[in-house]
């Protein structure tokens, strides 16, 4: 799941404001996406930068913007993930190994739901 590419650098945390915005438009965009998937199973509701979505049997994906950090935080099937802003290529990828949050966020749910989900259709740029 993750970029090869992608190279462990010191990173510059981006200006607070343009975090904010950056990480707004994600979540918002993801439950969008999220909406447009027309899942019975599934809801996804976004509260105060923290975008819950919660199945039927009652797991929880969860994903977060972090201000102090500059860093959106994902949690899903007991993992959990940092996302740092990456100006190359205009993605929120994993401190851990480049992986692209969208990318990562799909391949969780398609393994939940059981079938292919894509939410790039209307991600940001």
């Amino acid at each position: 799941m993750g970029d090869s590419r992608f190279v462990m650098k010191a990173r510059e945390q981006i200006p607070e404001a343009k975090f904010d915005s950056l990480a707004e438009r994600t979540l918002a965009t993801m439950v969008e996406a999220l909406a447009s998937l027309e899942e019975e199973s599934m809801d996804a509701d976004l509260e105060s930068g923290v975008l819950t979505i919660a199945f039927d049997e009652g797991t929880r994906f969860v994903v977060n913007s972090h201000r102090a950090a500059r860093q959106i935080w994902m949690a899903a099937n007991a993992r959990a993930w940092h996302f740092d802003w990456d100006e190359t290529d205009g993605a929120w990828r994993s401190t851990k190994d480049g992986a692209e949050l969208f990318g990562l966020l799909e391949a969780h749910l398609s393994e939940k739901l059981g079938r292919s989900v894509s939410l790039r259709a209307s991600e940001p740029s």
